[in-house]
């Protein structure tokens, strides 16, 4: 049964887009997700590392009290007080660091130290595969460098990963080889299909791919990183180990918690308990920031003119990741370049839309997206600001901040990929 029409006031269609945006979020808390799968038989030992670490952690001692722990969140976390019994070791993200280094022997050498028989939980969530970081082959400078040149030649986060993983001794199922504990990993995701060998590279995961795909992906990009590629280079010949491949790690199970189509579906039912028409255009849209904005425009476009594929009024809304090419040194992210260049293709005919990012951080900026409103254009315009100025140095951030439009949350504790939602009237 479709939820009746509501007519809003232009005042709170923009205060409904991010209620919709928080609300979704309380809905799919980690602690919510968790819940139904913390009944099994006690674990030995909690490992916690990602965006949403800290909750996870938390909510996994107050099932079972006395358990030791370690998580490994984000610098900048709020609230990085530790449980009772715990040990917290904050570590860096999108670029590894010195103490996510740190991070990932304590916790190599926790899983090592467990019996055969013992039991490990491990709970991963989105920004594992920087917090996480155990170089092999490489230094810590280099891998940092190589992460950057692939995050700014837009590569793909299953080409990143892929390169990541023989580049790590934790990633691609190495963590869970390390160990003789059975282990049952809690997932969620943030990646586009939910592939469990990606989300954080996999640390718990056999690994589909090889030291040839991962030398395929700098070839793609033209990034030279001499001691990557000298690295990749002998694990082809066969004089490294390879990853884990499927069927190879039996004690260990893998189970996907929460995911971003549940975030989309949270919205969606949000919206439609307040009046609001509202349909799911999917959770896998992928590639540039630029395309994907083109692609939103013209199905406003085919919504007003022709009622197809979905009679208006109703909320669109759409998820998985943008990817953004940078060639130009200003501040923002994959969500406030969407929205911009959603601005730029509808032009004078503008309409109500809220992109931003489920982790409350997009990219390089304080905020975790931007809102488009009708009159956004003419009012960036008299102010003086034009939008292909900022999109040709990548600088959305400062577009919608001088705007007003910029959406400052803080980092949520939590990661699930991009979250677009567009009224059209």
């Amino acid at each position: 049964m479709q939820a009746p029409e509501r007519t809003l006031p232009h005042g709170g269609v923009r205060a409904l887009l991010e209620s919709s945006y928080r609300a979704a979020l309380e809905a799919v808390a980690p602690a919510r997700l968790l819940a139904p799968h913390l009944t099994g038989p006690r674990p030995d030992f909690v490992l916690a590392f990602g965006k949403a670490a800290l909750p996870m952690l938390r909510a996994a001692l107050e099932a079972y009290p006395g358990v030791p722990g370690l998580a490994v969140p984000p610098q900048g976390t709020p609230d990085l007080s530790a449980p009772e019994g715990a040990e917290v070791l904050p570590g860096s993200h999108p670029v590894p660091d010195g103490h996510s280094a740190r991070a990932a022997e304590q916790a190599l050498a926790r899983v090592r130290a467990l019996p055969g028989g013992a039991r490990l939980l491990v709970l991963v969530s989105g920004g594992g595969s920087a917090l996480l970081s155990a170089p092999w082959g490489v230094t810590l400078t280099q891998k940092q460098a190589l992460t950057r040149d692939l995050l700014r030649a837009g590569a793909t986060i299953d080409e990143i990963n892929a390169v990541r993983k023989h580049l790590s001794g934790v990633k691609g199922g190495r963590l869970a080889q390390a160990t003789r504990a059975q282990v049952r990993a809690l997932l969620i995701s943030d990646v586009i299909g939910d592939d469990p060998s990606v989300i954080a590279s996999g640390p718990t995961v056999p690994d589909p791919t090889t030291f040839a795909d991962a030398l395929a992906v700098l070839d793609r990009y033209g990034i030279g990183a001499d001691e990557a590629r000298a690295h990749l280079t002998a694990g082809t010949r066969g004089d490294l180990p390879e990853t884990p491949k499927p069927g190879e790690l039996p004690h260990v199970e893998n189970v996907i918690i929460g995911s971003n189509r549940v975030l989309l579906e949270a919205a969606q039912a949000f919206l439609e308990g307040q009046g609001v028409r509202a349909a799911i255009l999917g959770d896998t849209f992928a590639g540039e920031a630029r395309d994907l904005a083109g692609f939103h425009a013209s199905l406003v476009h085919s919504i007003r003119t022709h009622g197809t594929p979905f009679q208006g009024p109703l909320v669109l809304l759409s998820g998985g990741e943008a990817t953004v090419t940078v060639r130009g040194n200003g501040r923002g992210g994959r969500n406030q370049e969407f929205a911009l260049w959603l601005l730029q293709e509808l032009g004078e005919r503008g309409v109500f839309a809220l992109s931003a990012g489920s982790d409350g951080i997009d990219g390089h900026s304080d905020a975790a997206g931007a809102f488009l409103t009708p009159d956004s254009l003419p009012r960036a315009r008299s102010v003086g600001l034009d939008p292909r100025d900022f999109l040709a140095r990548n600088d959305s951030g400062s577009f919608f901040a001088a705007l007003g439009d910029a959406l400052v949350t803080g980092p949520s504790g939590h990661n699930l990929n991009d979250y677009r939602a567009l009224l059209v009237e």
